[in-house]
C-alpha cells in the first residue's frame, strides 16, 4: 500500500504549503493533493483563509517532481467543465505527466449559497457530474469537441495542448451506493473512499465491485485509497497535543469523525490502524492534513510508520 497527502489548504499560507509538498516530494509519499472548497471544512466559527484549489494545485505541480498531484474531489458545479479542462490540462503539462483528477457532486450547500451557485437535489449534481465528464473526456481526447447534453453544450471546441497523459485518469470520490459507485465503474480509473473504518471500506468495495460485474468491466482497473484524519503524536508524551489539534480541527463535528477513520494515537497505533487496510487490497492510504500540521508527527509518520506497513 502506497501513501499520500490529502491537504485541507485552510488556515495556512502558500509558503507553509510549500513546504510541506517539497518536503512529502522525497519522504516516501506518493501522492499530494490539494482540497476544492472556498470554506473550513468542516466548518467552524474561524472562518479563517482558503486557498483556492486550482491555483494551488499549479503551485504543487511546479514545485514537485516524483509524488502524483491532483485532488480528491472537484465540485463540478463550480467550474463549466469546459474551463476546468483546459486548466487541467495545463497543470497536466506542469506536472510531466503526473496528473489524477479527483471528481464529484459536490456536497458543501453553505458554500454554494455564499457564492450564489444553486445547490440542486443530489440526483441533479451526480446528472451533471456524469455529463461533465463527458465534456472533460471530448476536450482532452478529441481534436475538435461537439456535445449537445442536458447540462452542457460544445460546438467544434478546441483544448490546446492536450494533457501529456492519454486518458488522463479520472478518479470520483464518494460512497453513495446507487450512483457514486456506478460512476466510478463506468468512467474511472480510481475510487477515492472518505473517512472509512475498515469494514466500511469492505462493504463499500464489494459494492463497487458489484457494479463493475454489471457494467462489464473488470474491478481489478479501478485503482482505491481511503482518507483517514491525521492527529498522530509522534511520542506517547505528545498525545494531549493531538487530542487537542482534533478536537480544535473538528469541533462538535469531532464525535463523528472519530467513527468515520481517524489516526488518533501513536505510531504504533497508526500501523495497527492502517495495516487492515493495506492486508485488504487499497492501493493508497492518504493522511489529511489540517493545519496546523505537527512536523515531529509527520516526520514520525515517514519514518516509523509507511515503511512498517509497505516494507
Amino acid at each position: 500500500m502506497e501513501f499520500g497527502i490529502h491537504l485541507v489548504q485552510q488556515n495556512v499560507t502558500i509558503g507553509e504549503c510549500r513546504e510541506l509538498w517539497r518536503w512529502a516530494d522525497t519522504a516516501g509519499f506518493t501522492w499530494v493533493d490539494v482540497s476544492d472548497h472556498f470554506y473550513e471544512s468542516p466548518m467552524t466559527e474561524k472562518q479563517g483563509p482558503y486557498l483556492e484549489c486550482l491555483a494551488g494545485l499549479a503551485a504543487l505541480a511546479a514545485d514537485t517532481e516524483h509524488v502524483r498531484v491532483g485532488t480528491c474531489v472537484i465540485a463540478m458545479d463550480y467550474r463549466h467543465p469546459a474551463v476546468l479542462a483546459n486548466a487541467l490540462a495545463t497543470i497536466d503539462q506542469l506536472s510531466d505527466g503526473r496528473l489524477d483528477v479527483g471528481l464529484g457532486a459536490g456536497w458543501n450547500e453553505q458554500e454554494y449559497g455564499a457564492y450564489g451557485i444553486p445547490f440542486e437535489r443530489l440526483g441533479k449534481r451526480l446528472d451533471k457530474l456524469e455529463e461533465g465528464i463527458q465534456v472533460l473526456r471530448a476536450l482532452w481526447e478529441q481534436p475538435r469537441a461537439n456535445l449537445d447534453g442536458r447540462f452542457f453544450t460544445l460546438t467544434d471546441a478546441l483544448c490546446e495542448p492536450k494533457p501529456v497523459q492519454s486518458p488522463l485518469p479520472i478518479w470520483i470520490g464518494g460512497v453513495g451506493e446507487k450512483r457514486t459507485l456506478q460512476l466510478v465503474a463506468r468512467y474511472a480509473q480510481g475510487w477515492n473512499a472518505p473517512y472509512l473504518t475498515i469494514d466500511q471500506y469492505h462493504r463499500l468495495s464489494g459494492v463497487l465491485d458489484d457494479w463493475c460485474e454489471r457494467v462489464d468491466r473488470d474491478p481489478s482497473e479501478i485503482k482505491r485509497d481511503v482518507n483517514l484524519s491525521f492527529h498522530l503524536a509522534a511520542t506517547e508524551a505528545d498525545r494531549p497535543r493531538a487530542v487537542a489539534h482534533f478536537e480544535e480541527v473538528f469541533g462538535p463535528a469531532g464525535d463523528a469523525f472519530r467513527q468515520r477513520g481517524a489516526i488518533l494515537g501513536t505510531p504504533d497505533e497508526a500501523i495497527e490502524l492502517l495495516t487492515p487496510f493495506a492486508e485488504a487490497g487499497v492501493n493508497r492510504a492518504n493522511i489529511t492534513l489540517r493545519p496546523p500540521w505537527d512536523w515531529d508527527a509527520l516526520r514520525a509518520f515517514a519514518s516509523e510508520v509507511i515503511p512498517a506497513v509497505s516494507p
